[in-house]
């Protein structure tokens, strides 16, 4: 049986993840969707969307959808929906995991990869992130759930657009790249996206593409690279925008305890200084395997806690395809991707985003597993 498409979808409470279920159970797009609620805490799914009180904890839709809350193990659930679904007593095409508010996707993103039977009837297809622009800042500033929600995402959708300035707005979605240049931002209208958008993203595979570059971003998405990133920041702003992005001098000091800088919107390049950050790591000379295995195993074992995303695309002594690597916390995997072709120059790219990550130990320490 093909594997069922998974998709996490988390954001700030008020941030249209509703209006997103609601019209991904209502749209006539012609797919059953099992939708998995995440119950723990705040407010679950808006009751006038479920059919009536439920002591059940698996409903069938009037459109062939199902909605689940979960009170017990999220692995249950997906254990018990796969085994419904072969045995032919339910019916549905893909599953949608919303996790409340507040909620670190990074376990539930884990349960993908951590457990062989769930990884043998799901592919995790990726992590949407819904971000209220008009307290996203406050949010942001105030809440580390939020900030590792946006470090998780393979998309972000920025949510109330209209109810910011232009220029907010534009800070807003530089802060969103500085902390995860590899998740493509789109605006949308309160959750109100089509569903071409929001499913078969592929953001959790393993493929030869690492979106950190600006040349694979949309182009209404301002892109902001990292100090390290190896690029000249001569092509950095094709977006009409000044180059201005010294982000060597954050105006914020180790201590400011970020009272949501509220009277900072002048349309001036904000320095905010999140602890969810992200970096890159580039060479052209190839990595020794084995040295690169070991040190990652270390980091990983020492930060894979605070280590929320990270991707690479390695070239590797002693082999002539690609290695394709990624993890979130503890958990990697790698893979063999494509033959690097004739002419390409085989640089190795990876992208860390995380938690107050020691960038220099991490940089540093990828250097040295340099052939």
């Amino acid at each position: 049986m093909a594997l069922i498409p998974a998709t996490i979808l988390t954001g700030f409470l008020g941030s249209g993840k509703t209006t997103l279920l609601k019209r991904v159970l209502t749209e006539a797009h012609g797919q059953k969707i099992a939708i998995i609620e995440n119950e723990f805490g705040e407010e679950n799914i808006d009751n006038d969307i479920l059919v009536s009180d439920t002591n059940e904890q698996i409903i069938q839709m009037s459109n062939g959808c199902i909605c689940c809350t979960i009170r017990e193990d999220l692995r249950t659930t997906l254990q018990t929906l796969a085994e419904q679904k072969r045995k032919g007593e339910l019916n549905f095409d893909r599953v949608v995991i919303e996790t409340t508010g507040l909620a670190d996707p990074g376990p539930v993103a884990q349960t993908f990869f951590m457990d062989d039977e769930i990884a043998e009837s799901f592919l995790l297809d990726s992590i949407l992130t819904l971000v209220d622009a008009k307290h996203a800042a406050q949010q942001l500033n105030d809440r580390q759930e939020a900030r590792r929600q946006v470090g998780f995402a393979d998309q972000i959708f920025i949510s109330k657009s209209d109810l910011v300035s232009k220029p907010e707005l534009e800070a807003l979605q530089h802060r969103l790249a500085h902390m995860n240049p590899r998740a493509p931002q789109k605006v949308v209208h309160f959750g109100e996206v089509s569903l071409a958008e929001v499913f078969d993203l592929r953001g959790f595979n393993l493929n030869a593409k690492l979106d950190i570059d600006p040349d694979f971003l949309k182009e209404d998405a301002p892109h902001v690279h990292d100090e390290h990133c190896g690029h000249d920041h001569e092509h950095e702003h094709e977006h009409g925008q000044e180059k201005a992005h010294d982000h060597h001098d954050h105006a914020h000091g180790e201590n400011c305890d970020h009272p949501s800088h509220q009277g900072e919107s002048h349309g001036h390049h904000h320095h905010f200084d999140d602890d969810v950050k992200s970096f890159v790591f580039k060479s052209d000379k190839p990595f020794d395997p084995a040295k690169l295995e070991d040190f990652l195993g270390a980091i990983v074992n020492v930060y894979g806690p605070r280590m929320l995303r990270y991707k690479g695309v390695l070239n590797m002594m002693g082999t002539e395809r690609k290695v394709i690597f990624q993890g979130v916390h503890q958990l990697m995997g790698s893979d063999l991707g494509p033959v690097w072709a004739e002419n390409e120059v085989k640089v190795s790219k990876m992208v860390f985003i995380g938690i107050d990550l020691p960038k220099d130990i991490l940089l540093q320490g990828l250097e040295q597993c340099l052939v």
